[in-house]
């Protein structure tokens, strides 16, 4: 026998998630009552620009309780395109558009107790093709070289963590394009 749901309530609605008691069945038999954060799908972007630098915002975060530097992302919109919302918040979050985004893979952010699924992209090919900001959004942008970005990282100095898992997964793209040296080597 194995874990399946057996049912969903929302108990509260709000602008990018609700929260679900969900009822599961559990491999024994015993049914389990669960607290779900039911999230809107998201996505991360890499913009790399031509200078080989990776633009990042800065922005107070609540959870957080302090200013977070982060990869540019957002909650995509109802029925929205992955690639489409991608390319709309690199160019609200930094005033950059890009003329290449591929995706390169997605993860969930708290599987334990939220479905929030986020799509990874890297952006390269940038010019200068600015959108309006959301009303709540107060952002500092700036761009760094890719390998102070990992050396940051490996310094425990970000700590977002949808940014250190897109990071993770850009990695071979960085490596392939000489941004950063072979794996064990430093520049």
């Amino acid at each position: 026998m194995s874990t399946h749901i057996l049912g969903r309530k929302t108990t509260y609605e709000a602008h990018a998630f609700n929260v679900q008691k969900v009822t599961i069945q559990l491999p024994d038999g015993r049914h389990y009552l669960y607290d779900l954060v039911d999230h809107k799908p998201a996505v991360t972007v890499i913009a790399v620009d031509a200078a080989r630098a990776i633009w990042f915002v800065c922005q107070f975060r609540v959870g957080a309780g302090a200013e977070l530097l982060e990869l540019p992302a957002g909650v995509l919109d109802e029925n929205e395109d992955p690639q489409a919302g991608a390319a709309r918040e690199i160019r609200e979050e930094t005033g950059k558009a890009a003329g290449q985004i591929q995706k390169i893979g997605e993860f969930y952010m708290s599987a334990g107790y939220c479905n929030e699924l986020m799509h990874v992209f890297l952006a390269t090919d940038l010019c200068d093709d600015p959108l309006d900001a959301d009303d709540d959004e107060f952002i500092q942008v700036q761009s760094i070289p890719v390998v102070q970005v990992y050396e940051m990282i490996a310094q425990g100095r970000l700590r977002d963590s949808k940014s250190l898992a897109a990071l993770l997964l850009a990695q071979p793209f960085f490596y392939e394009a000489g941004d950063l040296p072979p794996a064990g080597q430093k520049r």
